[in-house]
């Protein structure tokens, strides 16, 4: 009798393991993604610019070697170009705050700030670098360019 009872035990364990995968098979996406952990994924803002340097996959994995090579470049051998500098990256990637105004890297909201604590990495460029964009060095139609309107650049001036 024991052995038959230890035998019903096991089989309703199982149907109750089974019914709870079942279940959780059935969930939408979004039920698993919601449940599926506890820290929220970062919310990367899009940048003003028609197209980024490269591709979005790639400035993803590979942007903090472009910046440390420019870095390098510019540094090391006084070489100044433009495609990876951390400058055009604020240009392009500026977010605006409450006020309207470019927030800086102190904000939580800042582009940079997003992914580097989701991903728990110190910034360390902002202890020289401004983390948000000079008026004067904004390309002209630049969407922050109608704050700025007494800068040459908002009125198409070189």
């Amino acid at each position: 009798m024991t052995v038959r009872r230890n035998s019903l035990v096991m089989v309703a364990v199982v149907l109750v393991y089974m019914t709870g995968l079942a279940v959780v098979a059935s969930a939408t996406e979004e039920e698993r993604t919601a449940n599926a952990g506890r820290v929220p994924v970062p919310v990367i803002p899009m940048g003003q610019g028609d197209s980024c340097v490269e591709d979005t996959d790639f400035m993803r994995r590979n942007h903090m070697d472009l910046l440390k090579h420019q870095r390098d470049e510019t540094m090391h051998s006084g070489i100044r170009s433009k495609q990876y500098s951390l400058k055009e990256c604020i240009s392009c990637h500026a977010v605006n705050g409450p006020d309207a105004m470019p927030i800086t890297v102190s904000s939580p909201d800042h582009f940079c700030r997003s992914c580097h604590d989701y991903a728990a990495v110190k910034i360390d460029c902002f202890q020289c670098h401004a983390s948000r964009p000079d008026p004067e060095d904004m390309p002209a139609g630049h969407q922050l360019s109608s704050i700025f309107p007494d800068s040459p650049v908002a009125h198409g001036v070189d």
